[in-house]
């Protein structure tokens, strides 16, 4: 129980004190909208870019590790689009906004803590290495076969100039891309920069745990509740098991893959109730998806630290 207590619910804590203040309306929708404008837009693209910035890529980067994650990912993106096809009677749209919500785990707002908490700062570099290329591989993957489903007369470089805008309008991918280049070309930070952005750092994952709190209290169960627990299984079981699988054999060492797999373990993220809602398809399983498994992930998330150790 110590990880439960020590490790997860301090997390879920800060989500749950979200979701009450806008629940009881201590706090407004519209402050809750600006919270998780300056945390997804400012302070975690300043997290973002601190931590690429400063990472050794040659030793953070381990493609075993990447393999067996996205593979796992790219396996609950298939399983998602074929339950929601085969067993639900979706139409293709439909079925790749579902998909989409298996693929796009939360690595960020609740992998990265929960990591942080169990195994210490230090080992962080795993959790920067999976989230660095996790928003534009799962954008890439879903928005392209979106777009060629939906197929709006639009030939390819058409399709592919909205994919690309789609992907770097987002500031999240931007804060990653500036930390490779400013990591690659060696240059030294001025330390007024650096403490500057030490300062959004810190203030990054608290905002954005109590917005994400905030945001909750909207997505309300609707109904769809048996896809809706599909897309949750696939997120907190499927997932993971892929990745600790694929990366037992691969020989990733267990104080890399441990990261690993708790970032796979994580419910889906408010991303892919965006990405449904960006479409118009699947809009409730998404938001159930999405709340279910957040309230999920306080039981499993301590199941896989217990396997884990």
């Amino acid at each position: 129980m110590g990880a439960l207590i020590e490790v997860v619910l301090p997390v879920f804590f800060v989500i749950g004190f979200g979701y009450l203040a806008a629940y009881r309306k201590w706090i407004s929708s519209s402050s809750v909208d600006g919270l998780m404008v300056f945390s997804q837009k400012f302070a975690i693209p300043c997290l973002l870019f601190l931590a690429i910035s400063q990472l050794d890529l040659t030793q953070s980067f381990d493609p075993r590790l990447l393999f067996s994650f996205y593979a796992g990912a790219t396996t609950g993106f298939a399983a998602g689009i074929f339950g929601a096809r085969v067993l639900f009677k979706r139409d293709w749209e439909d079925s790749i906004a579902i998909g989409f919500c298996c693929l796009f785990s939360n690595s960020l707002l609740l992998g990265l803590p929960i990591s942080e908490r169990a195994y210490g700062e230090a080992s962080l570099a795993a959790n920067y290495s999976i989230i660095s290329i996790h928003s534009p591989f799962c954008y890439l993957l879903g928005i392209t076969l979106m777009e060629m489903v939906r197929n709006r007369g639009m030939g390819r470089a058409q399709t592919a100039r909205a994919v690309l805008k789609a992907m770097f309008s987002n500031s999240l991918i931007i804060g990653i891309l500036l930390g490779l280049i400013f990591n690659l070309s060696g240059a030294a930070m001025p330390g007024v920069l650096s403490d500057g952005l030490e300062l959004m750092r810190r203030a990054a994952l608290p905002t954005a745990l109590f917005g994400l709190g905030g945001v909750l209290v909207r997505y309300r169960p609707e109904g769809d509740l048996v896809a809706a627990g599909f897309v949750v299984a696939v997120s907190l079981i499927l997932h993971p098991a892929i990745t600790l699988g694929l990366g037992t054999g691969l020989g990733v060492p267990h104080d890399v893959l441990r990261n690993g797999v708790i970032t796979a373990a994580m419910a889906p993220g408010v991303n892919s109730f965006l990405f449904a809602d960006m479409y118009g398809k699947a809009r409730r399983v998404a938001a159930t998806g999405v709340l279910l498994g957040t309230a999920g992930c306080v039981l499993t998330a301590w199941i896989w630290l217990q396997l884990l150790g």
